[in-house]
């Protein structure tokens, strides 16, 4: 059994100056813990997780700009995460399943030393994947409306209408938008779980598209396709891939 850390290093997050004050109180009781920082949003909170290393982060979820799960994603850091947030039911679903502590607002001073406790004990074990939690956190059929990917401490929003088409690479994803392409650490079967398939169809086992930029449909060899998109991509089609696209431009075609 590892030895619990003196020092505890917190970052707290909340879009609320009542709320950061509330915590900012109960952690006065806290003499082993040190507040690195305090963020109003979850740009802010990306880049002080990035550059200060915080032992905890304490994250709400309902904000502005970014919310607690796109924070989640872009945090690489292996630390203890405590959830604050007010009504979102589902999560907390996930939260209970998933053994990740939280805090409903309101809570109590002493609701909240037990969080701390756990988080604490919890220090450098291995954490449920940021992905898997966020996924498992979202009200089903909730599709994203924009996807956001870390560059260093900086985080770039990409729209998912302009979004063109989806690349598999390992365990990351290129996502290619009007000539750019940025690199998220994401299985393209999660990502894919998350977009409209309305809008977006897994055409082969590397790619997803965005069928508002396909203009056709070529032959490539006796057994295969490609589809070429708006910009002159030209995108490999399997089997299965050619009949999800025929069926779902079928449907958008009005049958």
């Amino acid at each position: 059994m590892s030895e619990k850390k003196e020092s505890i290093g917190v970052v707290i997050v909340d879009d609320e100056e009542l709320a950061r004050r509330l915590l900012r109180e109960y952690l006065e009781w806290h003499p082993e813990v040190t507040i690195l920082a305090e963020c109003a949003n979850g740009f802010e909170a990306v880049k002080a997780v990035a550059e200060l290393k915080p032992d905890v982060l304490l994250l709400d979820i309902q904000m502005p700009k970014l919310d607690g799960f796109e924070v989640l994603e872009l945090i690489e850091e292996n630390i203890a995460v405590i959830f604050i947030t007010a009504y979102d039911t589902y999560a907390i679903r996930a939260f209970d399943v998933h053994a990740v502590d939280y805090l409903l607002k309101p809570f109590t001073a002493e609701r909240f030393d037990a969080a701390l406790a756990r988080a604490r004990e919890r220090l450098g074990e291995a954490k449920v994947s940021a992905v898997t939690l966020a996924d498992a956190a979202r009200p089903p059929a909730q599709y994203l409306e924009r996807i956001a990917v870390r560059n260093g401490a900086s985080v770039t929003l990409i729209p998912v209408a302009k979004l063109d088409y989806v690349e598999a690479q390992d365990d990351y994803v290129c996502l290619h938008s009007g000539g750019s392409t940025h690199m998220k650490q994401q299985t393209i079967a999660s990502l894919e779980s998350r977009l409209d398939p309305v809008a977006f169809v897994r055409v082969h086992r590397s790619y997803v598209v965005n069928l508002d930029r396909v203009v056709r449909i070529e032959p490539y060899s006796k057994d295969s396709r490609v589809a070429i998109l708006r910009d002159g991509t030209r995108l490999a089609v399997s089997r299965t891939g050619l009949a999800r696209l025929n069926e779902a431009l079928g449907e958008a075609g009005g049958g």
